[in-house]
């Protein structure tokens, strides 16, 4: 190694453990100090909020962990109050003073941190600050597991203060605002807006796309969905992305097809908001479209090459001695070099005889994967988040997105979860309490 690169090596290795000078670290003590005395009215709340948001903007990385870490360990509850109010309630247990011991215990619990972030929900930019500076918090916890119990808290907070009931479903169009639009084609999460003509094509008059919108963040969609209006199960999801394929008359739909559904903002994972989206859009298009019949996903496995990548011996079993016949009558290597290529390039197809010999196999590989559970859960993490949300597994279909990404996540493979809404809660229930996934006679069969 040259000396350049080892002493930028060691100037990196001091900056990761360098915090600020004591100075900003006195600085940013004093202001959540102001905060967290609460003095003035909502103005001045504003005021203090913006100052202390605008000290964390500035700071570089170092001293925004040094920030929190202020934040978590010198804003907390005070030790000798809850003490003290748990030794109250413990004599007052039983007793008519119960109830206000109890309550002026859960008082004690409350730290001053959790009144410097309150102060954040009196305006747009601090809520959305905050949603940011989770998403960064997550980030830092990585190497950091001491701010652990600061993101508990601040997801806390941002679980009430995201409540569904404060959520508006609102249908995005092509006449939308700009910044809308242009907030679509960053988030798309499953499958990328290439272009203007491509978002215009997922807002055609076949198609629907609804967001949920909080009302502090007025122009940021927290997660949304695009549906395709269709006769029948969708099984190609390149088909529903051709914007040169003629548009569909979506008087003669039977079927809506959700393709697409991505969350935006990572600071608020671990608050879900899917089912009740989902319940929502399916209550809005039967009421513009009664004929529809319905309900279903075509869904990525995007944890499947990866889970056969750490289980090649499960893989294996997925190939019976027919299987292993047409793919040599095929032209195709040998057991082990197939069965390396598929983990390692899974892209790598070969000739049409090769890919019809590959079928049965693979989705007998989907098939087993979709229904296998760990700890009463399903494996993959879009199927959890669909049968969580009271889904049935309908169908696999292969080749169902030719995409690179369609084939490094899962041979191409795609799967239809059906929305039955006279059955979501049972099926919720069952999934939930005892890991039950539902699934059609033909996917289980596929499976064996």
């Amino acid at each position: 190694m040259s000396n350049d690169l080892l002493s930028k090596g060691l100037s990196l290795v001091r900056a990761w453990f360098e915090p600020p000078p004591e100075k900003v670290l006195e600085r940013i003590r004093d202001e959540l100090r102001e905060c967290a005395d609460l003095i003035g009215g909502e103005v001045s709340a504003r005021q203090r909020a913006a100052k202390l948001a605008k000290t964390y903007t500035e700071l570089d990385e170092n001293g925004r962990r040094a920030f929190l870490r202020i934040l978590l360990t010198e804003f907390g509850p005070e030790p000798e109050r809850i003490d003290d109010a748990y030794e109250t309630y413990r004599s007052a247990r039983g007793s008519d003073a119960q109830w206000q011991a109890e309550a002026a215990l859960r008082e004690s619990l409350r730290s001053p941190r959790s009144r410097i972030l309150t102060q954040f929900s009196a305006s747009d930019a601090g809520v959305h600050f905050l949603v940011d500076l989770r998403a960064e918090l997550l980030d830092f916890l990585r190497d950091d597991p001491l701010l652990a119990p600061l993101d508990l808290e601040l997801q806390g907070l941002l679980a009430s203060w995201f409540d569904v009931a404060l959520l508006e479903l609102q249908r995005i169009t092509w006449h939308s605002p700009a910044d809308v639009l242009e907030r679509l084609v960053q988030y798309e999460a499953v499958h990328e807006i290439k272009s203007w003509e491509d978002l215009k094509n997922r807002l055609d008059s076949d198609r629907r796309c609804y967001a949920f919108f909080h009302p502090r963040m007025p122009s940021v969609p927290l997660i949304f969905v695009e549906v395709a209006l269709t006769e029948g199960l969708a099984g190609d999801v390149q088909q529903l992305l051709d914007v040169s394929a003629p548009l569909f008359a979506s008087e003669r739909a039977d079927t809506a097809i959700f393709y697409s559904i991505s969350n935006t903002q990572k600071g608020l994972r671990g608050i879900s908001f899917g089912h009740f989206l989902l319940k929502r859009v399916i209550d809005d298009l039967r009421r513009d479209f009664p004929k529809l019949e319905c309900f279903a996903t075509l869904s990525p496995m995007p944890g499947l090459v990866r889970w056969y990548r750490a289980h090649p011996e499960a893989l294996a079993q997925a190939f019976t001695a027919s299987d292993w016949r047409r793919l040599r009558a095929a032209g195709a290597p040998e057991g082990t070099e197939l069965l390396q290529q598929l983990l390692e390039t899974p892209e790598i197809a070969g000739t049409e005889a090769w890919r019809e010999a590959l079928a049965a196999p693979l989705l007998r590989a989907a098939a087993r994967y979709l229904l296998a559970t760990e700890n009463d859960r399903a494996l993959d993490p879009v199927a959890r988040f669909h049968l969580g949300n009271g889904a049935r597994i309908e169908r696999l279909n292969w080749p169902a997105d030719t995409s690179p990404k369609g084939w490094r996540q899962s041979w191409a493979i795609m799967v239809n979860y059906r929305y039955e809404p006279d059955k979501l809660q049972d099926r919720i229930d069952a999934y939930e309490r005892d890991g039950i996934i539902e699934a059609t006679s033909a996917v289980r069969r596929l499976a064996r």
